[in-house]
């Protein structure tokens, strides 16, 4: 998120550790707790693990700012031109094997999240023809992964017929989809109202669109309130990077590498 001197540079592990944090949270005597709950909570909280080694390497975009999730890509992801695709691919892949060699029934909703991300959610109007080949060719690489999972899915015996179904399974992956996008309203202070990307599931079988709005920084109300709790906090480390431009990668690296980690308070008020 950009600050009135610099930065504040959140990574992807604990930007998905905050989502986890909140999925935890989830649910009361109106929206459906999550079930199988260990399983949901970890696809969760570690859907962007393996963005660990790509964060320790910030690289600045053609503007010479951090290549980072901020307040203008909200509701649009991410903006193609401003990565190696090739790359980021790679990373998003190793994301998805890294949980499902963990998990099964997680790996496939992080794959389900990845999908979603590069398909309803980006733009690539602005993608070259050989890096659209690659993201089509990483497209049906997942379906086909996401179909052999859910084949082991279907006989793993842990499982009731219920969590195993496709309706349960989707209904997990849009849980995941709204808590991944509240951290990331939280992460970069979003100020303009704002709804979760689906309809949540209620306990009498029905959904509802949870609305977002912010009352601070880094704080917003819900409604309705899917928590049980009247008031949530929740702590999100972050390095505060004090320009605003930056000439090279190494020289953003060397920024973030020397930045003091400090912690930022993230509320949730009914």
């Amino acid at each position: 998120m950009e600050s009135e001197s610099g930065w504040w540079l959140i990574t992807h592990v604990d930007h998905a550790r905050l989502a986890g944090a909140m999925a935890e949270a989830w649910g009361n005597t109106q929206f459906r707790k999550p079930e199988p709950r260990a399983r949901v909570l970890h696809a969760i909280t570690h859907h962007d693990d393996g963005w660990l080694e790509r964060d320790a390497r910030p690289v600045v975009t053609r503007e010479g700012r951090p290549s980072a999730f901020s307040t203008d890509l909200v509701g649009k992801y991410m903006a193609f031109e401003e990565l190696e695709l090739e790359e980021y691919l790679e990373v998003r892949e190793r994301a998805v094997k890294i949980i499902a060699e963990q998990d099964t029934y997680a790996g496939l909703l992080v794959s389900m999240h990845t999908y979603s991300l590069l398909t309803d959610h980006a733009d690539p109007s602005k993608i070259t023809r050989r890096n659209l080949l690659l993201l089509d060719s990483f497209l049906v690489r997942q379906r086909r992964f996401q179909s052999e999972l859910d084949a082991r899915i279907a006989g793993d015996r842990s499982l009731s017929w219920e969590e195993k179904s496709g309706e349960r399974i989707v209904e997990h992956f849009r849980l995941l989809q709204a808590c991944d996008n509240l951290s990331l309203l939280a992460c970069v202070a979003f100020n303009r109202p704002a709804q979760l990307l689906h309809p949540l599931p209620l306990s009498d079988g029905t959904s509802r669109e949870v609305h977002v709005t912010p009352l601070a920084a880094r704080h917003f109300r819900l409604a309705p309130w899917p928590f049980t709790e009247k008031e949530l906090e929740f702590m999100v480390p972050a390095r505060h990077l004090e320009r605003k431009f930056f000439a090279t990668s190494e020289q953003l690296q060397r920024a973030f590498e020397r930045a003091k980690v400090k912690t930022l308070t993230v509320t949730l008020t009914k």
